[in-house]
Order: C-alpha cells, then sequence, then structure tokens
C-alpha cells in the first residue's frame, strides 16, 4: 500500500499551467471530482469513492474528446508516454475483473449457507461441510487479489509530462489504483498490512447502503464476520444461528452493492480506454 500511496503523491505534483485548459468547465468539474476523491480518503466508504470514480471518469472521457487534449497527446505522446497509459488502463480494468470474480464467488458460497440453513434439515452436518467449501473459496479469492495487488503496485509512473491533459490522466489513474486497493483489501485482508495505516478508518464505514450501522462499534467488515462465524463452527465452538444470518444477510448486501459500483466503474475505464485508442489511432 505504501507503495501505491508513494505513487498518489508523486502523480498528484506533475500538474503543468501549459496550456490555457485550467479556465475550460470541464477542467474545474474534473479538479472538484478529484479533490472530493482525495479529501475522502479516510472518511467515505470504499463504495462512495467507487461512486466518485465513476463521476471522475465521466469527466475525464469529457476531457479526451477535446481538441486541447488531442493536440496535447499530438505534441507529447511518443510511443513510452502511449505504452504507459495504455497499459495503466488495463491494468486498472483487470483488477475491476479480479474483484468482480472474487464477489461473485463470495456471494455464490454464501447462497449455499443461506440454503442450508433455510433447509434446516442436517442442516449441521451440511452447514459444516459447506463452511468449509467457503473458507477454501476465501483462500482462493485472497489468492488471486494478492495477484491483482501485486499488479496495481507494479504500476509506474516515471515519465514526466507537461501538458495539463496529460497529467490530470495520471492523477485519474492514481487515485483509481489507490482506491481499488482499498477495495481488495476489504475483500480479502482487512486484517492486513493497510489496517496498520488508514484501513481500520475504512473498515468501519464500509457498511451495506441498505443496512444501518451496528450500535456496537467494531473494526471488522461483514466478510470478516462471515469468515469467524464459519471459523467457529468448524472449531465446534458456540455460534449464534441469528448473529450467523444476519452477518450473510449483511454481507450479501454489501457485495450487490459493490458489485454494482464495480460493474459502472468498469464500463467508465472502458470508455476512456476506447477513446485513448481512438486518439493515438490518429
Amino acid at each position: 500500500m505504501a507503495a501505491i500511496e508513494s505513487n498518489t503523491k508523486s502523480s498528484l505534483h506533475i500538474r503543468s499551467n501549459s496550456l490555457p485548459s485550467a479556465s475550460h468547465p470541464f477542467v474545474s468539474q474534473f479538479e472538484e471530482h478529484l479533490n472530493r476523491l482525495k479529501s475522502s480518503e479516510s472518511t467515505s466508504s470504499v463504495s462512495i469513492k467507487l461512486n466518485g470514480l465513476q463521476d471522475l471518469y465521466d469527466c475525464t472521457d469529457k476531457l479526451l474528446q477535446l481538441s486541447i487534449a488531442k493536440q496535447a497527446f499530438a505534441r507529447e505522446c511518443g510511443d513510452k508516454l502511449v505504452d504507459e497509459l495504455l497499459d495503466g488502463s488495463l491494468r486498472l480494468l483487470d483488477t475491476c475483473g479480479v474483484a468482480k470474480d472474487c464477489l461473485l464467488q463470495s456471494k455464490e458460497s454464501m447462497h449455499e449457507l443461506q440454503s442450508i440453513i433455510r433447509r434446516r434439515r442436517g442442516a449441521e452436518t451440511e452447514l459444516t461441510v459447506e463452511a468449509g467449501k467457503y473458507l477454501a473459496s476465501r483462500k482462493n479469492t485472497k489468492k488471486a487479489i494478492r495477484k491483482a495487488l501485486g499488479s496495481l503496485k507494479g504500476m509506474k509512473n516515471e515519465i514526466t509530462v507537461s501538458s495539463d491533459i496529460l497529467s490530470m490522466l495520471k492523477e485519474a489513474e492514481a487515485v483509481t489504483m489507490s482506491t481499488l486497493e482499498s477495495l481488495m483489501y476489504f475483500i480479502s485482508d482487512p486484517k492486513g498490512k493497510s489496517k496498520q495505516t488508514k484501513w481500520s478508518v475504512i473498515s468501519k464505514l464500509m457498511q451495506p447502503k441498505r443496512v444501518a450501522s451496528d450500535t456496537e462499534e467494531s473494526d471488522t467488515n461483514e466478510f470478516e464476520k462471515v469468515d469467524e462465524d464459519l471459523k467457529s463452527l468448524m472449531s465446534h465452538k458456540p455460534t449464534s444461528t441469528e448473529n450467523f444470518q444476519s452477518h450473510l444477510e449483511n454481507l450479501e448486501m454489501c457485495i450487490e452493492d459493490l458489485e454494482v459500483e464495480i460493474e459502472c466503474l468498469s464500463r467508465k475505464l472502458i470508455k476512456t480506454r476506447v477513446s485513448l485508442l481512438n486518439i493515438f489511432s490518429h
């Protein structure tokens, strides 16, 4: 996480005044959305930040249609910069894809658990077996996410750009990297390294939109709560069925909210990538 935060900070200081584009309304909108995302770094939920990224990329795509954007690309975009921008957009899309797959897999496994609880026949034996399958699935999810995080950390911002438009693209990429990293940690490892920095704040804030916050403050998120319930079940420790069902329901709503936000963001990223490819092809 430290590496990505470093990249984010460095990329946010490459703005130049070489173009008179700062007066354009789209630029002002971009700055507004970007500043909102930066100021909400540790005070907004992952879901809200994903929604904010959608607004940012709507504005980014409008910027890419401007003549000043095309002029900037024509003047500065050598092969190395083109490759870096396209590679960055592809990695962000791949990370969104991993997140979607992990959420889908978690939801399917969770539905199996819910089905067994509803049937209530042979529930204890069946639930123990299904709990083992769910936890095994979680291990695969965490492995996939670690790989995706490694890909994000491998993204480099070594090329210096001198135009506003190009630096704005790098800023959008950097804040997207940071938000996707927070999402991946939320799904996979709330007790990991990230929690030592800003994760404890994000974890508390990441509540399903349709579920009120618990009256008791907790550092655990919905994924972790279900994991802990199942580990207790596998260890034959007393587990409240009512609490477990509540945690499953909250997790389901949390996953559904995140799926919607990630799908929408993916579409925005694809649209931006297509716009870049169209500019580079001319």
